[in-house]
C-alpha cells in the first residue's frame, strides 16, 4: 500500500487495525521505524483513540500534555469529554474556543474529534458544520454514519460515492458501504454481510465485525446465527456496549431473559440510547403502577 508521496505507507496496518476495532492490536503494532514528523503526530493519535476505545481515558488525559501538537490536543479532548458528565460543558467550550482559532481550526484530526463529539451530544448540524468540507477519508465516513443517524441515506450516498472516487477498497469505504446498506436494507442487507464476511476473512476478528455480521442476520431473522456472533463479541470486549444492545435485541427476539444484559449496558454505558429509552419506558410503567395504585 503506497503513501500519498508515492513511498510505502507505513501506517497502513495500524490504521486497519483502528478502524477495524482491533484496538489493542494497533497499539501493539504501534513501534514503527522511520516515520516523519507528521507521521508520528497521526501514529499517537490514533494510538490514543484505541486506548480511549477501550475506556483507558486517564491515561491519554495524563500523558497528551500541553506542549503536544493540535491533534492530540484534541484526542485529549475526547477523553475528557467522555472521561465525565461534569467536564462535558468545559470540554465543549474548549473545542469551540479552538475552531474559531484560524492558525489550528481547520486541523483535519481536530475537525474530526469536533464531528464526533457534536455527534455523541446528538447535534447533527453542528457536527456537520466541521466535517462537511471532508478533507480526509476518516472525515467522509463521519459524514456517512452523521447523515444515517439523521435519516438521510441519500447524503450519506453522494459521500459514499465520494470515497469510492478517492479509494473504493480501502476499508473505511467498505465500512461505509455496509452501514449505507443496513441502513437501506432489503436486498441490501446481503451485500453488508458479505462485506463483514470479507473482512473476517481478510483481517483479525473483532467484536466490530462480528457486530456487523451479526447485525446483517437480525435484519434476515436468523436470530440464533446473530446471537452466536455476538456472544463470540462478548468473549472478546464483554463490555462493548453494541454487542450488549444488540444481545438484548436478540434474546427478546428468542424470547429469552435480555435484564442481564440490561443490567451490564447500564453499568457500563449509562448514556446509550437503549438504558434512557429502558428507563423511561420503568419509569412510565411505574407512573401507570401509582395512578392505579
Amino acid at each position: 500500500m503506497a503513501a500519498a508521496g508515492g513511498g510505502p505507507d507505513l501506517l497502513f496496518g495500524l490504521r486497519n487495525n483502528f478502524y477495524l476495532g482491533a484496538y489493542q492490536a494497533a497499539i501493539n503494532s504501534s513501534e514503527i521505524p522511520n516515520l516523519s514528523p507528521d507521521d508520528v503526530v497521526e501514529r499517537d493519535s490514533l494510538v490514543y483513540r484505541s486506548y480511549i476505545a477501550m475506556g483507558s481515558y486517564q491515561l491519554v488525559i495524563n500523558e497528551i500534555d500541553s506542549s503536544a501538537a493540535t491533534p492530540l490536543q484534541a484526542v485529549k479532548l475526547l477523553a475528557l469529554y467522555l472521561s465525565s458528565p461534569e467536564n462535558k460543558e468545559m470540554t465543549i467550550s474548549s473545542l469551540r474556543e479552538w475552531l474559531e482559532d484560524p492558525a489550528i481550526g481547520n486541523n483535519p484530526i481536530l475537525r474530526l474529534i469536533a464531528g464526533i463529539i457534536f455527534m455523541h451530544e446528538q447535534d447533527y448540524n453542528e457536527a456537520l458544520k466541521y466535517t462537511n468540507v471532508g478533507g480526509t477519508m476518516e472525515l467522509h465516513a463521519l459524514n456517512v454514519q452523521i447523515f444515517l443517524k439523521m435519516h438521510r441515506s441519500d447524503y450519506a450516498e453522494k459521500q459514499l460515492r465520494v470515497m469510492q472516487g478517492i479509494d473504493e477498497d480501502h476499508t473505511l469505504t467498505q465500512l461505509a458501504n455496509a452501514w449505507l446498506n443496513l441502513a437501506v436494507g432489503g436486498a441490501k442487507i446481503q451485500e453488508a454481510y458479505l462485506i463483514f464476511q470479507d473482512f473476517s476473512e481478510k483481517y483479525q476478528m473483532t467484536s466490530l465485525i462480528l457486530n456487523g455480521k451479526a447485525v446483517c442476520c437480525m435484519h434476515k431473522g436468523e436470530f440464533d446465527e446473530a446471537e452466536t456472533l455476538l456472544l463470540e463479541a462478548l468473549n472478546k470486549d464483554a463490555k462493548d456496549p453494541e454487542t450488549l444492545a444488540n444481545l438484548v435485541v436478540c434474546s427478546l427476539h428468542l424470547g429469552k431473559p435480555s435484564s442481564r444484559f440490561i443490567s451490564q449496558l447500564k453499568l457500563s454505558h449509562p448514556d446509550h440510547i437503549l438504558v434512557k429509552r429502558s428507563s423511561t419506558a420503568e419509569e412510565s410503567f411505574d407512573r401507570a403502577v401509582q395512578t392505579v395504585a
